[in-house]
């Protein structure tokens, strides 16, 4: 009788033990099924620098996890001087990211043509009242949208030391290239470094001089001539833009270590007073007037104008950038999840936040009356005509040639007329 009741008390407490297991288990299966599953994006995005505009597109990120916690952004971040072989590269391997940050024109066409992106179509009425139709224009290819924009940059703004130019006769910024050699031969006399540069990436000469020099000397249709070959890099007039770098380096205009400092390095020589300008983009304002307490000590100015030229000498060398764009063939869910993440990454806050930070937007949002003065002057200056970017208009590998040429033009090596002919022959010989 005591053993019946035992084995009793075992078989309860076994049948207990295995409900409580059973119980626990529904339980967990439960909760399983209603939490969803998590979807991982790739973005691939240049946004590295200390540039103001940088962190907000990062916070923008992390508030956009934050507020869907199914979605996980996996960021790789890439120098901006190696961006675009990286994205040329998995582009050709077809394995480019999730998302990706895109340059309009020649860096966008490789892309379509290729069929890695997907159209936007389905998602413009989420920018319909806020993106005029040129803010999208170089994100459109085929009559299809393959991204959206983020910002304005206008990439020639010319910052100045105000004292510095005062010292040597100059109250107002030079309006002509006679009296901008004038004041660089003044400046050099003065014991000052005329303009700081840093190109050891290389693209600065090529997108912040050159862009706005050849502009002023051949105007803005040329580089569009270029690619409809009905013009060449060789024609006499564009040489002469080429040769401004080589007169300037002859000048002794820049500072001896330019090839071996980076952009953001070449900011900091300027900000920290040793030389009188600085060519760079609207966005790098941040750093120089609207975050600097010294701020008030620089002006900004456009190129001047040049003997004969036919450009127009008030124009500003621009391109709108940073398009965010969605790889195709992406698995239902991670399209929703990449659909879901442009709607809020890029939006009315995300343009009121780079207004707030003194970046130019291609928008049409409400400039707060709070907003800089230095930004409604840097509107003012760039308000006036757009000029194209060369490396916007003009594809890659021929980008490329021409950045080395004026690289090595700085160093005496080559002449403007060789290294028109070397960059003619790279476009020549593009398939």
């Amino acid at each position: 009788m005591k053993t019946s009741k035992k084995l009793r008390s075992m078989l309860l407490t076994g049948t207990a033990a295995l409900l409580l297991m059973s119980t626990v288990a529904c339980g967990s299966g439960e909760k399983d099924a209603a939490e969803p599953e998590k979807v991982t994006l790739n973005i691939m995005h240049p946004w590295t620098s200390p540039n103001v505009d940088n962190e907000v597109y990062k916070e923008r990120i992390a508030e956009f996890e934050k507020q869907h916690p199914d979605i996980i952004i996996k960021q790789d971040g890439v120098a901006a001087t190696e961006y675009k072989t990286k994205l040329r590269t998995l582009a050709a391997a077809n394995n480019l990211s999730d998302i990706n940050v895109v340059w309009p024109g020649a860096d966008l066409a490789p892309l379509v043509a290729g069929d890695l992106l997907m159209p936007l179509d389905g998602l413009m009425d989420n920018w319909k009242d806020i993106l005029p139709e040129d803010a999208l224009a170089g994100f459109n290819q085929n009559d299809s949208q393959f991204a959206v924009p983020t910002k304005q940059t206008f990439v020639d703004i010319i910052y100045y030391n105000k004292e510095m130019f005062a010292k040597v006769g100059y109250d107002q910024f030079p309006a002509t290239y006679e009296e901008f050699i004038d004041a660089v031969k003044k400046l050099k006399e003065a014991g000052i470094t005329p303009i700081s540069l840093g190109n050891k990436e290389k693209w600065p000469l090529q997108s912040s001089f050159l862009s706005i020099i050849g502009d002023r000397y051949v105007g803005s249709d040329f580089l569009q001539k270029i690619l409809n070959k009905e013009a060449k890099f060789t024609d006499p007039e564009y040489v002469k833009a080429i040769a401004v770098i080589d007169e300037l380096a002859k000048l002794e205009a820049f500072n001896t270590d330019a090839n071996n400092m980076d952009s953001v390095q070449g900011q900091d020589y300027f900000i920290q007073g040793k030389a009188a300008m600085h060519i760079s983009s609207s966005t790098v304002d941040g750093r120089i007037r609207i975050n600097n307490e010294e701020g008030d000590k620089f002006g900004i100015a456009l190129f001047p104008s040049v003997p004969g030229g036919s450009g127009d000498p008030v124009k500003s060398a621009g391109v709108v950038q940073y398009g965010i764009a969605i790889k195709k063939g992406l698995s239902d869910e991670k399209k929703a999840a990449a659909e879901e993440f442009i709607k809020f990454f890029v939006n009315e806050d995300l343009y009121k936040d780079l207004i707030s930070k003194g970046v130019v937007v291609p928008a049409n949002v409400e400039i707060p009356e709070d907003a800089s003065p230095y930004l409604k002057e840097m509107l003012e200056l760039t308000n006036k005509g757009t000029a194209p970017v060369f490396d916007s208009v003009i594809p890659t590998q021929v980008t490329d040639v021409m950045q080395n040429g004026l690289q090595a033009l700085t160093i005496g090596r080559g002449t403007p007329e060789e290294l028109a002919q070397e960059v003619q022959e790279a476009f020549d010989s593009m398939k």
